[in-house]
């Protein structure tokens, strides 16, 4: 035998570990599978760190190893031929593997089985009784320091180097961030990336005038296309930009925008990180924070807990605000008149009407069959699919052939009810949790105080061009009522 491969995550080395392979004289292959990931559930430790710890173990222990990144890849019975060619990828071919020269090492049946199938000999690991790399991760989760008794010397030493134990338990822990870094395991991240990009330059005309410069974030800064426009504009040269984004494929672009150049303010810095969890930045350390199309989301996926939860990140906003900065939050926001009785009409000539909603997740094509129905069908899907996945009541009652509901249970429709790419995704958030006085009074109740220039509005262009048409709104008692604001511009001063 020339070769042991290693296949796995190997966020975490064990003692055990060390021991196995002490015992082959052969060149241990570890293959680091989700090496482009990092700080997600299922990833919390970026590659450079595990690259680190199993070297140091390798000089430790005595065992000549060689070290290859595999990217991370859908669930596919193809996993084996994939590490095997990343390896021959990443020593430029020095280092051919095949059921001659090399015995697998693997501990996970369903894994083994792919490498037995192309002829390798698979050995054990760990025996069944004997804490597995993850459930020692999970320990360094939970914050029982027992970890470091199972964990290898090398481990221990990196992680407490970089601090890792905390980056493992912010991920792990986190209860809005799904294993994979995003929101929800429905959203297309190619759509929101374009409709970002598009609206940014229509956001920082109606902001920019209130960013002061200094050290500028941008909370949820998506592909970074806002702090592009913030780098171009010549009063914030010597500001220190820093985006913040929880998505791990958004984030990856902003990564990618900067290694491409895009920025010309050296003073350019991205993170990934969810908001709500620990500080982030010192106190008084920051002068302008921008939260564009942000805290609808962190209203919405806080269910059991959304006051305390928006307050808390008001809060958190308030206390890292230096004194005379100020918190720029633009977004979607409910009418002025929540819980306003309505008589709402939709179109049922524009598509189909089935006798009722459907189980989208079993659909091939979910977007295909949302487009397809008409704007009545619509809303009695998006009732099922936003009561399931938002947690809200959402309650109405048919009346002559319309529906009778709060007002702002029928903007919360009118306003989604064309994101048919996103639909499943969509139906998890609440556009309308609270209204301009309510967010005004978050920021108000964190210490901030409310610039005269922050509104409600109305995007009339959706109005006439997406609602209008197709629906109507009338009190109870027939009289036409008029379209509420929709957005709000929130300046927030310390």
């Amino acid at each position: 035998m020339e070769y042991l491969l290693f296949p796995g995550r190997h966020h975490v080395l064990t003692r055990y570990q060390a021991e196995f392979l002490r015992r082959y004289d052969a060149t241990i292959v570890w293959a680091v599978t989700s090496a482009n990931h990092h700080t997600t559930k299922r990833n919390p430790v970026p590659f450079d760190r595990r690259e680190a710890a199993i070297e140091r173990l390798s000089v430790a222990v005595g065992i000549r190893s060689l070290v290859i990144g595999v990217v991370d890849t859908p669930p596919t019975d193809d996993f084996a031929d994939v590490t095997i060619k990343a390896v021959e990828a990443g020593t430029d071919d020095e280092v051919q593997l095949d059921p001659s020269n090399t015995v697998v090492a693997c501990s996970t049946v369903e894994v083994a089985k792919l490498y037995e199938q192309l002829g390798y000999q698979v050995i054990g690991v760990e025996p069944e009784d004997e804490p597995r790399p993850w459930d020692v991760l999970l320990m360094v989760a939970a914050g029982n320091d027992d970890w470091r008794k199972l964990a290898h010397p090398a481990t221990v030493d990196v992680f407490d180097r970089y601090r890792l134990d905390a980056q493992i338990q912010r991920c792990v822990n986190d209860p809005v961030v799904g294993d994979d870094g995003g929101l929800t395991t429905t959203r297309d991240y190619k759509t929101y990336a374009d409709a970002f990009e598009t609206a940014a330059d229509r956001k920082w005309e109606q902001i920019k005038d209130f960013v002061r410069p200094g050290r500028i974030l941008d909370i949820g800064c998506a592909t970074g296309a806002t702090l592009q426009l913030v780098d171009a504009d010549p009063r914030f040269h010597e500001s220190d930009l820093i985006g913040v984004e929880v998505a791990r494929h958004l984030y990856a672009e902003c990564v990618h925008k900067k290694e491409q150049g895009l920025f010309h303010n050296p003073n350019v810095y991205f993170y990934q990180r969810n908001m709500l969890g620990s500080a982030v930045f010192p106190a008084r350390s920051i002068d302008t924070t921008l939260t564009l199309a942000l805290t609808h989301e962190i209203w919405s996926y806080a269910a059991g807990s959304r006051p305390e939860t928006v307050q808390r990140f008001a809060d958190a906003l308030y206390a890292h605000t230096a004194p005379g900065g100020v918190w720029v939050n633009s977004d979607v926001c409910g009418p002025g008149e929540p819980e306003r009785s309505v008589v709402l009409a939709l179109d049922d000539s524009d598509g189909a009407n089935p006798d009722e909603p459907v189980e989208l997740e079993a659909l091939h094509d979910p977007a295909g069959y949302i487009s397809g129905l008409s704007t009545r069908a619509r809303f009695f899907q998006f009732a099922q699919d936003f009561r399931r996945n938002a947690s809200v009541p959402f309650e109405y009652v048919e009346r002559d052939g319309k529906l009778v509901l709060r007002l702002a249970d029928a903007m919360d429709f009118l306003t989604r009810k064309d994101y048919v790419d996103n639909w499943l995704s969509e139906t998890h958030e609440q556009f309308c949790g609270l209204d301009f006085a309510g967010w005004s009074a978050v920021a108000k109740e964190a210490g901030f105080t409310i610039d005269p220039a922050s509104k409600a509005w109305r995007n009339d262009w959706v109005i006439d061009n997406r609602i209008a048409p197709v629906a109507s709104i009338s009190t109870v008692t027939g009289e036409a009522v008029d379209w509420p604001d929709t957005h709000q511009l929130l300046i927030a001063k310390r």
